[in-house]
């Protein structure tokens, strides 16, 4: 498509400039751009294509970043990009250096808050909404909230704490229902708003009633609130009532989320209203690429791609599907064995196990705190519970690890994937703190497997021989290549080389690799090398520490923070056995890493194989 209009649109004025007539060939040039942008970058299709209609309308009605637009997750902001000034950049989306795939406050002063995880937008806007009524602006704020979100138990803390605002929030909130999170919705909430019907322009004439009312002096503000009571009777009589109006917002809708002049009117009726609004509308997830709206899930996060017959470009088998492939046998064989999921079944290569064993699979919803407390029930009652979740997502469960799984012991299984960089999704997407925040609560055990055949040895290790609860950390995409003699075996680590090397490389996951070849290059040096792998890495074990106390050096890696992670473990103990060689941990500082390649971010870091021999080989120069 050659772009007529794109071009010109150089910030949200621009689209005000816009007549009527030329949205829609707007919105068609803003789906190509994405199309063929992901197609390359890789990224998040359908959940973007879904909204564009939805953007193009909030800028016409809306000053933004005056008024605050604040989308939840973040992952349908490509169209806000795009109309915000950054369609010259647009090319470089997720690529070093490049522009985010969610809202970042550090690229654009129409990122209102940052997004990544889901279910925060409502909170945030709130706040924002009165922050701005106690200093008097008469700005609005606007929360974007996907169906999905609407699974996640901070929706409905907001939605209790807003709705008690009453006159004068300008907080709207827009309920972009689409029937799917990233899996397809499931449970009571979805088949609700199925439910929900009414009438925007009703709501708009309400509101503008209202506003007459209230200005007539002494019988106007009565004879509104009348008037409310007796339309929510009537209202409540014919549409029984609406989950959001009980919880104090005015409710609006559910509307056609692609008639961008419905949603202009939409809009500018909620503004009339002076109230917390809800306003729902209808969208279709994938709109405009018949592949993405057949099948929205597959395309909701998606590798680069060949837009004619939408197949990913070739990619290796990688540890999510080694999971999933172990879990499906593992559940054959014992039928205490049950998979839960917080709305990412596909993503964690529970799909299969979901089809074989339906009865025994739990998709809670993006809801991961409930997920581990329901898993400690199901633990409780005698079943063996997995928890497969993304370590990103598994720190929202922070407390319920602590005090519903550890403090009592209970046997609950974590499948932690996504461990370490992940590359092009950035800061709010890393697996950088499993392994600190883990490692920090008693009674937890951690495993982290290199190799396929070392995951299935984790699980069964987690499952069947491991007291409590236990993790299995991995990383994202396929297991690097080890040569025979460096194979992790069953034990929980593993040596290779003399007791009193000049240097031991002490690592775990897929460092291993790295170590491996790093090994190589600094006994052509004339080193001598010895390689530790920790296959266990909570509790590190002592037997593992007592082999590096003869080396001259030990120098631990590890792709995580390097404050109160593994590494800072090892030191002490090795200070309580008594070491006195010289001992250096490298790992991710305390900071939030951007977006990169996985390659990318090991070199920055000094993990890769190149910057271990380096440091050896620099620190031999020092003690020379």
């Amino acid at each position: 498509m050659e772009y007529t209009l794109l071009p010109k649109i150089k910030g949200p004025a621009d689209v005000k400039r816009l007549s009527d007539d030329e949205l829609p060939l707007l919105a068609a040039e803003i789906r190509d751009k994405m199309i063929r942008t992901v197609a390359e970058n890789g990224g998040h299709l359908s959940s973007n294509l879904g909204v564009v209609e939805l953007t193009i309308a909030l800028h016409r009605v809306f000053d933004s970043p005056n008024d605050k637009i604040v989308w939840d997750v973040g992952h349908q902001c490509y169209a806000h990009k795009l109309l915000t000034g950054r369609a010259d950049a647009f090319d470089t989306l997720r690529r070093p250096g490049g522009i985010s795939g969610f809202t970042r406050r550090y690229e654009s002063e129409h990122d209102i808050f940052s997004g990544g995880h889901s279910s925060v937008a409502l909170s945030a806007a709130f706040g924002i909404a009165e922050a701005n009524k106690k200093r008097g602006s008469r700005d609005y704020t606007v929360a974007v909230v996907g169906d999905g979100a609407f699974t996640g138990g901070m929706v409905y803390e907001a939605l209790n704490n807003a709705g008690h605002a009453g006159k004068g929030t300008r907080l709207i909130v827009i309920l972009n229902d689409n029937e799917m999170s990233i899996s397809k919705n499931v449970g009571a909430l979805a088949r609700y708003f199925a439910m929900l019907k009414a009438n925007p322009q009703y709501f708009r004439l309400k509101a503008t009633t209202e506003n007459v009312l209230n200005h007539i002096p002494v019988v106007g503000k009565p004879m509104a609130k009348g008037i409310y009571n007796v339309k929510t009777r009537v209202k409540n009589a014919i549409y029984k009532s609406t989950m959001f109006e009980e919880m104090g917002f005015r409710y609006m809708g559910p509307i056609d989320g692609h008639d961008i002049d419905h949603l202009v009117d939409a809009l500018e009726g909620a503004i009339e209203a002076d109230y917390p609004i809800l306003l729902h509308i209808n969208t279709v997830k994938g709109k405009g690429y018949a592949l993405a709206e057949r099948e929205p899930d597959r395309f909701h996060g998606i590798s680069a791609f060949n837009i004619e017959t939408g197949e990913k470009k070739p990619g290796a088998k990688g540890f999510s599907d080694a999971f999933g492939e172990y879990i499906v046998k593992a559940g054959a064989k014992d039928d205490r064995i049950c998979c839960i999921t917080a709305a990412m079944a596909l993503g964690t290569g529970l799909v299969p196990f979901s089809e074989r064993f339906p009865d025994r699979f739990y998709d809670v919803g993006i809801a991961e705190p409930h997920a581990v407390t329901f898993a400690a029930g199901l633990s409780r009652g005698g079943m063996l519970p997995v928890f497969a979740v993304y370590s990103t997502f598994l720190q929202r469960s922070y407390d319920q690890i602590i005090h519903d799984c550890a403090m009592q012991g209970l046997k609950i299984v974590f499948a932690v994937d996504r461990a370490g960089f992940v590359g092009d999704d950035g800061e709010s997407h890393h697996g950088l703190f499993d392994a600190a925040f883990l490692n920090s609560i008693p009674d937890v055990t951690v495993y982290a497997p290199t190799t396929f055949r070392e995951l299935e040895t984790a699980f069964d290790k987690a499952l069947y021989r491991t007291e409590g609860p236990a993790a299995v950390r991995y990383p994202r995409g396929p297991a690097p290549e080890i040569p025979d003699e460096y194979l992790p075996s069953d034990a929980d680590y593993d040596y290779f080389g003399a007791p009193d090397a000049d240097a031991v490389l002490a690592t775990y996951g897929r460092l291993w690799r790295e170590a491996i070849t790093a090994k190589e290059t600094l006994e052509k040096k004339g080193l001598s090398v010895g390689l530790l792998k920790l296959n266990r890495i909570k509790p590190v074990p002592k037997a593992a520490v007592r082999s590096v106390m003869e080396a001259k050096r030990v120098f631990f890696f590890e792709e995580g923070q390097r404050f109160g992670g593994i590494g800072e473990t090892f030191a002490d103990k090795l200070c309580k056995y008594g070491y006195r060689g010289a001992y250096v941990s490298t790992g991710v500082k305390c900071e939030f890493c951007t977006q990169n390649t996985v390659a990318g971010l090991l070199a920055e870091y000094k993990l890769d194989a190149a910057s271990m021999a380096e440091l050896v080989l620099s620190s031999n120069e020092k003690h020379e």
